[in-house]
């Protein structure tokens, strides 16, 4: 009788987990994909139909953003609580209504107000790759197996992101209903609910507990406030209101940490955050976010303002700004596909460190080198190859570091930190972007973002992934391999 080798083993162990229920989460992240794809080519006639400036489509990613973050530890929680597959059930639910409004919706605020609804879609990784880590879990190598999944699902994510861009961008050239532009991805998150009630099994283990609303409430608003009080600034400049608001934001925020501390049932457990395997990896969502999420909607914008009027930018269609996106989040994607890969041949740590450098160097040469396709494109390909190792990353790692019955409350942490930081950056950017003098060669109306506040977004988004890069030196060399938790907290 011949013996299979370790290596086979492994594989038939990923075929069987892949054939339960990777396939089915995979459309999940498809859609999710689509999600973030499909709306940066057609940005700017978003913002010509609501009748906006192209700084302010930031403010709906900041809205998008604030939302994520606020319901994202909730839902997480919840999973953990009650099943993770009911809750994904939930958010797909939401999602799907909010983006069949989003198509149709004829005000600035309304589209706003569904625009933020659809950041339920956050929550998608984290539920899934907790899905995956209960399945894996009853199998031998249970985070070299939640890595491999983990990739596949965010390959199908960016796989969702390029379909979504180059679609876009397509139907924007041709379609002249904006409406029946924006129904497509509607139409694909709705396809994936129905594929996760069919296909999905659930998990019947289960946390328990109470919900800490306590929590969820503090958190909530120590959100608003802070990111009301950057809403000011863009209003009326910066005023003692708006230090006074993002000091009482702090303050509740302080107030959150105590009390999570003393919650027998918290909605954060802040003991297990500040592991030494777990904090600088929030820490590292967070200052990722920055890039990931608050800086698209510049791009995009950077993309499609006419050199020959401003004096800067790319001037590009919506067809061919698409084929930009695409080319970022192809590189995206094959980051994500390496991973796990990579993280075999050294260690899941230094893939970490090595994938925020790349997020730094792309994003630092986006200052000298952006007057031109093939610049812009180099740096964002660069920057694209270590956002997607990211992406993989750090919801696995995570998971690798947590116990069982808490993998969707760290994972969903890595998402909440990074919509947080996202959602800052994208309010940051709007600043930024808003400021300096913009004059269109005509002497007519700009409606284009300042220079000056696009280098400050590729500064800043450089810059934070340095700082990742020093907090993941301090993770434990051990961490996120297949040795105890404990061992690895230290």
């Amino acid at each position: 009788m011949t013996q299979s080798s370790p290596r086979t083993g492994r594989a038939a162990r990923s075929l069987a987990l892949a054939g339960g229920i990777v396939g089915a989460l995979a459309v999940v992240e498809f859609a999710s994909g689509v999600l973030q794809g499909y709306y940066a080519p057609v940005l700017s006639d978003i913002a010509r139909r609501l009748d906006i400036l192209d700084a302010d489509v930031n403010w709906l990613e900041a809205a998008q953003l604030l939302v994520s973050a606020i319901v994202v530890p909730v839902l997480a929680k919840l999973g953990d609580m009650l099943g993770h597959r009911r809750v994904l059930l939930w958010s797909l639910a939401v999602t799907a209504l909010a983006s069949w409004g989003v198509a149709v919706a004829p005000t600035f605020g309304t589209f706003l107000l569904l625009w933020a609804l659809q950041g339920f879609y956050v929550v998608w990784l984290p539920l899934n790759v907790a899905i995956i880590f209960s399945r894996a879990r009853r199998l031998p190598d249970t985070a070299a197996l939640t890595r491999r999944a983990s990739g596949v699902i965010v390959v199908a994510l960016q796989s969702g992101a390029i379909a979504g861009a180059l679609l876009a961008g397509q139907l924007g050239h041709l379609v002249p209903n904006l409406t029946v532009v924006l129904a497509v991805p509607a139409l694909v998150v709705t396809i994936a609910l129905v594929v996760v009630w069919r296909l999905v099994p659930d998990n019947p283990e289960r946390a328990g507990g109470r919900l800490d609303t306590r929590g969820a409430v503090l958190l909530s608003l120590a959100l608003l406030a802070v990111t009301g009080g950057l809403g000011m600034v863009r209003l009326n400049g910066i005023t003692a209101w708006v230090v006074l608001l993002v000091l009482v934001g702090v303050a509740i925020g302080w107030v959150f940490v105590r009390v999570e501390l003393r919650t027998e049932n918290p909605l954060v457990d802040m003991r297990l955050v500040a592991r030494p395997a777990l904090w600088p990896v929030f820490l590292t969502a967070g200052l990722f976010g920055v890039s990931v999420l608050g800086a698209q909607g510049p791009l995009s914008t950077f993309m499609r303002t006419d050199p020959d009027v401003y004096g800067y930018g790319l001037g590009l269609t919506s067809a061919a700004s698409s084929y930009i996106i695409g080319g970022y989040v192809l590189s995206v994607l094959v980051g994500a596909g390496v991973f796990a890969r990579v993280s075999a041949l050294l260690t899941p740590r230094l893939v970490l460190v090595g994938a925020a450098a790349l997020v730094a160097v792309g994003y630092l040469a986006l200052v000298p080198f952006h007057h031109g396709v093939a610049q812009v494109l180099g740096g964002m390909v660069v920057a694209g190859l270590g956002s997607g190792a990211l992406v993989a990353a750090l919801p696995a790692a995570a998971a690798a570091a947590t116990p069982p019955t808490q993998t969707a409350m760290a994972t969903g942490f890595t998402n909440t930190a990074k919509t947080v930081g996202g959602s800052f950056a994208s309010s940051a950017f709007a600043l930024a972007l808003a400021s300096g003098v913009v004059i269109a060669a005509d002497g007519g109306p700009a409606t284009a973002g300042s220079l000056s506040g696009y280098l400050i977004t590729w500064l800043i988004c450089g810059g934070t992934a340095l700082v990742a890069v020093v907090a993941l030196l301090f993770v434990p060399r051990v961490a996120f391999t297949s040795v105890p938790v404990e061992a690895a907290a230290g």
